[in-house]
C-alpha cells in the first residue's frame, strides 16, 4: 500500500479502471466502502451514454479511450477489466503510456496470447494479475496453515471452490508448486441441480438446470492435485465449498485440523471465523478475522468496511499494487497467471479428448 513517510495512516491509493463490467464494480464498491484508502481517478468506457450513467451514479469521471484517460489523470495503475480476447490490447498500450497494469484473471486467452503478455514484463512493464481467490479471508488461514509446517510435508489438495484456472491457483499454492510439470486426467458429469442465485439476484421461481461438473487429477510427482468444481456451484445454496489440504503430520478438511503435536498426541482444532455485529455486539457488521488454536490466522485490514469476503481479497489486490509498483514483492505475476490458465486449458483438453495430458514448460516458466 502506499506508506505515509510519517508512519500512520496510509495514504490513499489513487487508481483507474478500463473496462464496465460486473467485475468492474467490485472495484467501484470497494471505492465506496472505503474513500479514506482507495480513490478512483477515472473509468474507461468507449459507449458515451454507458459513461454518463456511472458519473452519475458512482461520482468518478469517464473517458472513451486510455489516451485520454492517461492525459488527464495520474493514476498508480489501471486495473484491466476487459475480456481476455482485447485484455493483451489494453495492457500493451497501458505499458506504451508508462502505466502500471492490475490486469484480471486470466490476461489473455490462449498460450501465444500469454506469452506475449509476458514478454511485455521482460521488457519492464509492471502488470500484475488480480487472482483473488488465495487473498480470501478463509482460505487465505487455511493456505497460512498449509504452509507453516504444522501439517509436515504437503503433498494432496483437493479444491472444490471455483473454477478452472481459479481451482489451479489454489491447488499450486496449497502444494508449493510453481512451474514444474503435471500429467492430467480429467472427466465431466452432467446432472441435475436446483437453481440457486445468480449474478442478477435471488431465483424467481423454481427451476432446475444441468450442472456441469468437471473432476480432474494433476500429477505433480510427489504431489497430487484434485479439481472437482461445477459452475453453477458458485452461488448455490445447497453446494458447499470444499477442501482438502494433507500433509505427514496433518490435514486441513474445510474447517477442521487436525495434526500431531508428537508421535502419540493428536491434536485438533477449529478455523473459525470472528465477525462483528452479532448478539449485542455494536461495532458494525464485519469480519474482525479468522483464528484457529488460539491463534489469528487472518486479521481483517478494512474494518470497518461492509464488504464480502471476495472484495476483501480484491481490496488487498489494490493494496498489494500499489505496494508492488512502488517496487514491492510481485504478489500475483503474469508468470503464475499463464501457468494457472495453461494447466486449465490442458484439463479442459483431457475432458474432451478422454486421454492423458502432459504439460510442458512454457517460456514463462523462470
Amino acid at each position: 500500500m502506499t506508506t505515509n513517510p510519517q508512519g500512520g495512516t496510509p495514504q490513499r491509493i489513487v487508481f483507474a479502471i478500463v473496462g464496465r463490467g460486473w467485475r468492474s464494480e467490485f472495484f467501484l464498491r470497494i471505492a465506496r466502502e472505503l474513500p479514506e484508502r482507495f480513490s478512483i481517478a477515472g473509468l474507461v468506457t468507449r459507449d458515451a451514454e454507458v459513461g454518463r450513467g456511472i458519473e452519475a451514479e458512482w461520482g468518478i469521471p469517464t473517458f472513451r479511450d486510455v489516451a485520454s484517460l492517461a492525459a488527464a489523470t495520474a493514476p498508480e495503475f489501471v486495473v484491466v477489466s476487459v475480456p481476455r480476447a482485447v485484455a493483451p490490447d489494453v495492457i500493451e498500450h497501458l505499458a506504451q503510456l508508462g502505466l502500471p497494469a492490475l490486469t484480471e484473471t486470466p490476461p489473455a486467452a490462449d498460450v501465444e496470447s500469454l506469452l506475449r503478455v509476458h514478454r511485455l514484463t521482460e521488457d519492464g512493464a509492471l502488470v500484475q494479475v488480480a487472482e483473488q481467490y488465495h487473498l480470501s479471508p478463509l482460505l487465505r488461514a487455511q493456505l497460512a496453515i498449509a504452509s507453516s509446517g504444522r501439517l509436515g510435508t504437503i503433498s494432496y489438495a483437493l479444491v472444490a471452490q471455483c473454477h478452472d484456472y481459479h481451482g489451479i491457483s489454489l491447488i499450486r499454492r496449497a502444494l508449493n508448486i510453481g512451474f514444474e510439470d503435471a500429467r492430467i486426467t480429467a472427466s465431466s458429469f452432467d446432472s441435475p441441480l436446483a437453481v440457486g442465485p445468480d449474478r442478477d439476484g435471488q431465483p424467481t421461481e423454481e427451476r432446475t438446470v444441468t450442472a456441469h461438473e468437471v473432476s480432474a487429477r494433476l500429477d505433480f510427482g510427489d504431489r497430487l492435485g484434485v479439481y472437482d468444481f461445477a459452475d453453477e456451484q458458485y452461488f448455490s445454496w445447497i453446494r458447499k465449498n470444499r477442501i482438502v489440504i494433507r500433509g505427514d503430520r496433518g490435514e486441513i478438511s474445510d474447517t477442521e485440523v487436525r495434526s500431531l503435536l508428537d508421535f502419540r498426541t493428536p491434536m485438533f482444532s477449529d478455523i473459525r471465523r470472528v465477525d462483528a455485529g452479532e448478539g449485542g455486539n455494536l461495532e458494525g457488521k464485519f469480519l474482525r478475522g479468522i483464528t484457529t488454536a488460539g491463534a489469528w490466522e487472518y486479521n481483517n485490514d478494512f474494518i470497518p468496511a461492509r464488504l464480502s469476503d471476495d472484495e476483501l481479497a480484491i481490496a488487498e489486490c489494490l493494496v498489494r499494487m500499489s505496494a508492488y509498483v512502488q517496487g514491492g514483492p510481485s504478489f500475483y505475476s503474469v508468470a503464475e497467471a499463464a501457468q494457472d490458465h495453461y494447466l486449465a486449458l490442458l484439463m479442459a483438453e483431457a475432458v474432451r479428448t478422454g486421454e492423458t495430458v502432459q504439460s510442458e514448460r512454457q517460456g514463462w516458466a523462470s
